[in-house]
């Protein structure tokens, strides 16, 4: 298995590197996309038939997702602990083998609790799997690759979420198990690609003590899980209704699909967030992004029957959505540089713990006051969030700190 090069001198070593983050880079995306594209996002884009299969009203669906988010945040504190300990690829074979057994068991469940065990476990793989990649790029690829490998590691679930939606329009009139066979299917092709791809070892996989608080929640640390948790919170809404809403509104399912399309193309460009916060700075791009994901909740709250403003919203919140989860990864990793995985954890987890929060306190409010209502809520929560901005340090001291490795790069 060829590694992955850092700071190798020369034009071959530079190219053995390239090629090497390309490869990392590459597979990393491809399993964020079957875990948080396929594995835990898709389950918004069947709702409806899983609705009808199994005579779920909205509370039930809610509190289903619910379970995947819970799912979730104990995968993730286990792949934090676990990466320290045994490396990134033992675990990211752990977090594909875990989306391949959920989508299986949601492909063939003959019953509800078949169901949420399968849709729970799928949910959890994403859990498995951001912490042992964010340890991947940071401990074998170079510095001056990082912030850009992990954006577009992060914008794997745009990737997996257009993906999902033409599947979804092939397996249409009932036939919603062959999508989630072949999401299983492409869970174990990437479980193997990445087996024989991220390289092992690394100074994390070396890493056997005790983990003192203050490395898992170094200064810097408070306004990040607040962050995450309101953006959770906030942009459950689209994920687990934003399909059911637009059918419900007339658009009808296949129109539903193609916005879902909409929204994971859309999320590709999140791969671009490190660019943006270096070009805009982190506290400017979270403030923005969270503000128009606000947006396009409320144009989907007030018309979501309109084709273009559907589209238009779908395609806002996909790619918002994904830049902020890509501006939470590198706020992890730099709040917690030492120990990148626990950074991610632990703002993903916060992120997972507001969605399971979130998914079934929309539910309760749909089902009583309206879909529309709950959305309304939703962005109330997300504005309120753009005001948890990351600190920066001034630009020289930031960039000191940057080049030395240390943590000054608080954003």
């Amino acid at each position: 298995m060829q590694q992955c090069q850092v700071e190798t001198e020369g034009p071959v070593g530079t190219a053995v590197e390239r090629v090497g983050a390309v490869r990392l880079t590459t597979v990393g995306m491809a399993l964020i996309a079957v875990c948080y594209g396929l594995a835990r996002f898709a389950y918004g884009l069947f709702v409806p038939s899983l609705r009808a299969e199994f005579n779920l009203d909205a509370t039930s669906v809610g509190a289903i997702a619910s379970g995947s988010y819970i799912g979730y945040c104990v995968a993730v504190v286990l792949a934090t602990v676990a990466t320290t300990r045994w490396g990134a690829r033992t675990v990211g074979v752990a977090a594909g083998a875990t989306a391949a057994v959920g989508t299986g068991l949601v492909a063939l469940a003959p019953s509800t609790p078949v169901l949420v065990v399968g849709v729970v476990l799928a949910g959890s793989s994403t859990g498995l799997a951001s912490p042992p990649m964010a340890q991947a790029v940071a401990t074998h690829l170079s510095p001056a690759r990082q912030s850009r490998s992990q954006s577009v590691v992060n914008a794997g679930t745009g990737f997996g979420v257009l993906v999902s939606g033409p599947v979804a329009l092939l397996a249409a009139g009932g036939q919603w198990r062959l999508a989630w066979a072949a999401f299983s299917l492409a869970a174990v092709a990437v479980t193997v690609w990445l087996a024989r791809t991220v390289p092992s070892g690394g100074p994390a996989a070396a890493t056997t003590g005790r983990v003192a608080l203050a490395e898992v929640l170094p200064p810097g640390s408070g306004r990040l899980l607040l962050a995450a948790a309101v953006t959770g919170i906030g942009s459950a809404a689209v994920w687990t209704y934003g399909r059911e809403l637009v059918s419900a509104a007339g658009l009808g399912d296949v129109t539903a699909s193609v916005l879902w399309i909409v929204l994971g193309a859309a999320g590709l460009l999140g791969a671009f967030a490190g660019d943006l916060t270096t070009r805009l700075g982190p506290a400017r791009s979270w403030s923005a992004a969270m503000l128009l994901l606000a947006a396009a909740t409320v144009a989907l709250a007030l018309a979501p029957g309109q084709v273009v403003v559907a589209v238009l919203a779908f395609a806002v919140f996909g790619a918002v959505y994904i830049a902020l989860s890509g501006f939470l990864l590198l706020w992890g990793t730099r709040v917690n540089p030492d120990r990148p995985a626990l950074g991610v954890g632990a703002g993903f987890l916060l992120l997972a713990l507001g969605q399971a929060v979130g998914a079934p306190l929309l539910g309760a409010v749909a089902d009583a006051l309206g879909t529309p209502q709950a959305f309304l809520l939703a962005a109330g929560i997300t504005v309120l969030g753009a005001l948890v901005r990351p600190r920066t340090q001034p630009r020289t001291e930031r960039s000191s700190a940057v080049a030395g490795g240390g943590p000054g790069d608080q954003i």
